[in-house]
């Protein structure tokens, strides 16, 4: 796996979460995990992407970008743009 160029915001509890982590793992995209319920501050990031709301899977890229609950596809499109 190459060096993370995502993070995805997470909780332990998301099923949508757990979904696109196994796709992005079969996939060998790298990224690193931030549980929002475990690391201070990380709610206000997503909070801040998502106008206030609390909404996971968030992933923030390399480029300072977000995408909020996105399709495996999606992620791909978009670190193919910033690589």
């Amino acid at each position: 796996m190459s060096t993370p160029s995502l993070t995805m915001y997470s909780t332990q509890w998301c099923g949508f979460c757990h979904r696109l982590k196994s796709q992005l793992d079969r996939e060998g995209i790298a990224y690193e995990v931030v549980d929002i319920e475990r690391v201070p501050d990380a709610a206000l990031v997503v909070e801040q992407v998502n106008h206030g709301n609390q909404t996971v899977p968030t992933l923030v890229y390399s480029d300072g970008s977000a995408q909020t609950n996105p399709s495996l596809s999606d992620v791909k499109a978009k670190l193919a743009g910033i690589a």
